[in-house]
């Protein structure tokens, strides 16, 4: 009858006569029929889903986990890892965005496979009509769901009662970590997962599909850090308030050394070489070392502040303080330096007058003598002794025996001290870098057991 009444519609408003034109009129009204089907047939499946999802609320109270005073409900869990954002050395967390996917069975929400729906994606507004597990993260600083353009998760039942819920969640959660090898350290930081209420007699967790339950999207990508790979744990932990079960999801970070090489440690070592070019200055130059000395002083420390501004203030010397502090003596012990080769040119000066002021008083006693025994000698003899005392030198260094400097009678000159500096420095920075090198890339490359590598295409 409503087709019939559609077609006469139709009719009037194209006006069409009937006697006229049988065929225009069959074409409508097996079209208009066609329609029709198909418009029942989709609201008698939608009526079946409909009805399905109204049955499976009667008698169901959402308050009691399914199976309840029997055997503990298993909850697998999956985790799609999209992106690692940011580290954080000072807060000690790391944040990551990933899909987070629960399964577990409730009978509840069984229905009969002859309906010829056999599995039900329905709307997420529907969680609030059944239990859902009060799953959280116990290492958990911030986190958040995402909502645009709406709610990015979905709710799937099917018709034996299995449940899978999907959820896009940002997590940020602690990572303490072990700067003792910075920046040659790798951090292993983990994501937890429990129930907040129920004990392990309620609700186990498991992953879902074994080692495979966890992945890392291709693209993930840091600045600083390099994902090197995961490994997943489950266990039980004891509380106050009981025993429960708990997942984690450990992934391994390896620190990129490329920053701290150009901005840290080739600059602290140029200031090193700079620092070296006072043992080439004259001994003279006292404006021109000193300036160099103090100034690669004052930029050494301004270098160890900036660095260390950027980490936590902790307790124990970390690799990169190594090296700094050593550079740091390196560049102070230049200075010093000049501060040697000043000292021992006062001392020698000072040895030296003493010394001509003593070889004057003994020549001066000599010629006394020798003028002495003049004046009672014969003629003859007073001629010679008269010669010998002309004779006598008044250059102390002319009473040095051949081949002997003056100045190496009273120690290291200033100019051997430059000497030796020019070779002594060089050869012990060169060693202290091979053997900081050498054992800080031994002792910082561990990997985590159990590890599974992460793979990029």
């Amino acid at each position: 009858m409503e087709t019939l009444k559609r077609l006469i519609y139709y009719l009037q408003q194209w006006n069409i006569d009937p006697l006229v034109s049988p065929f225009c009129i069959f074409i409508i009204f097996s079209a208009l029929t066609n329609f029709s089907s198909g418009n029942q047939r989709g609201s008698s499946e939608t009526f079946n889903v409909t009805g399905i999802l109204n049955s499976l609320q009667q008698g169901y109270d959402k308050r009691v986990r399914p199976n309840y005073a029997g055997p503990p409900v298993d909850v697998g869990i999956t985790l799609f890892i999209v992106s690692i954002s940011s580290m954080s050395e000072v807060g000690m967390d790391f944040t990551t965005d990933f899909y987070f996917r629960q399964y577990w069975n409730d009978n509840r929400l069984r229905y009969s496979k002859a309906t010829g729906v056999e599995l039900l994606s329905v709307s997420t507004e529907y969680l609030r009509n059944i239990w859902v597990p009060d799953t959280f993260f116990p290492n958990e600083k911030t986190s958040y769901f995402h909502m645009a353009t709406t709610s990015n998760e979905f709710l799937r039942i099917k018709y034996n009662g299995d449940i899978n819920r999907s959820i896009r969640l940002t997590v940020t959660a602690s990572c303490p970590m072990n700067l003792q090898y910075f920046p040659m350290d790798r951090q292993l930081c983990q994501i937890e997962i429990e129930s907040f209420g129920f004990t392990t007699a309620e609700i186990r967790y498991a992953w879902h599909t074994g080692a495979n339950s966890v992945e890392i999207d291709q693209t993930v990508t840091l600045p600083q850090f390099q994902v090197l790979g995961y490994r997943i744990k489950s266990f039980e932990v004891q509380l106050a308030s009981g025993n429960y079960s708990r997942l984690a999801c450990e992934i391994q970070f390896v620190r990129s050394m490329g920053y701290y090489l150009i901005q840290i440690y080739i600059p602290s070592s140029l200031i090193v070489v700079i620092s070296w070019v006072s043992f080439w200055l004259n001994r003279t130059a006292t404006p021109a070392r000193v300036s160099l000395g103090v100034t690669t002083v004052l930029t050494m420390t301004t270098l160890m502040s900036s660095t260390n501004a950027q980490l936590p203030k902790i307790s124990y010397v970390k690799s990169i303080d190594i090296f700094l502090g050593t550079c740091f003596v390196m560049v102070f012990a230049s200075l010093l330096e000049y501060a040697a080769v000043g000292y021992m040119a006062k001392r020698i000066e000072t040895r030296k007058k003493r010394f001509q002021a003593l070889q004057a008083k003994i020549i001066e006693q000599k010629k006394a003598m020798l003028e002495a025994q003049a004046g009672s000698a014969s003629e003859h003899e007073a001629a010679k002794i008269i010669s010998r005392v002309n004779g006598t030198p008044d250059d102390v260094s002319s009473l040095l025996p051949p081949g002997k400097d003056l100045n190496k009678m009273y120690g290291v000159t200033p100019s051997d001290i430059d000497k030796y500096s020019r070779v002594v420095f060089p050869v012990c920075f060169i060693c202290f870098n091979l053997m900081y090198w050498i054992i800080y890339l031994h002792i910082s490359d561990v990997v985590a057991e159990d590890l599974t590598f992460f793979k990029k295409e």
